[in-house]
């Protein structure tokens, strides 16, 4: 299994922040503290590779799984503590980017994998960033301000038939019910 968080930022959802199937990368490696709600704070963002999720130093069909937490804000000081610990999109240019990058991950992940995206509509709504990209999620979050989508790359070679047992291993198992009508 080959992971990609492409944006890891500060790996603030891992509880593994070193998990050994994942390649952490993102466009910036820093550390810095700030002042947040009267403390000091530190981040501390490390990836693995210094990457822009726009253009990877990947293989195509590289990974079997892609966790794709983009920058959210658009709108946020260049010094504010948001935009030092999230990252910021470019005011004018963000969907072209959100777009380009979608199409980026999508080339990297393998056939029948699965790409996780999250997303914080507080200031671009889900339906603008959902709309840029060429697939559909197959689900996702209905409520909140931050959501999960999952969307799973196809494999025009695969059927997604059930596979089920034979009538007598059904009956054998007490199964009966399960049988094809």
């Amino acid at each position: 299994m080959k992971i990609l968080d492409p944006a890891c930022g500060s790996k603030m959802f891992w509880f593994n922040k070193s998990e050994p199937h994942t390649t952490y990368t993102d466009i910036r490696k820093e550390t810095f503290s700030l002042q947040d709600r009267g403390k000091l704070r530190k981040v501390v963002i490390n990836p693995d590779k210094i990457a822009d999720f726009t253009n990877l130093p990947f293989r195509d069909y590289e990974f079997n799984l892609i966790v794709f937490d983009p920058p959210h804000l658009k709108r946020a000081g260049e010094n504010s503590w948001l935009a030092k610990k999230y990252g910021k999109l470019p005011k004018d240019v963000w969907p072209q980017m959100l777009s380009k990058g979608f199409k980026e991950l999508w080339r990297v992940l393998a056939l029948d994998g699965i790409l996780l995206f999250k997303w914080s509509d507080n200031q671009i709504p889900f339906k603008d960033v959902l709309n840029l990209f060429d697939q559909q999620p197959i689900l996702g979050d209905q409520r909140g301000h931050t959501r999960w989508f999952v969307f799973i790359k196809p494999n025009d070679n695969q059927t997604s038939e059930p596979s089920l047992l034979s009538e007598s291993d059904l009956k054998e198992r007490g199964l009966e019910q399960w049988r094809k009508k």
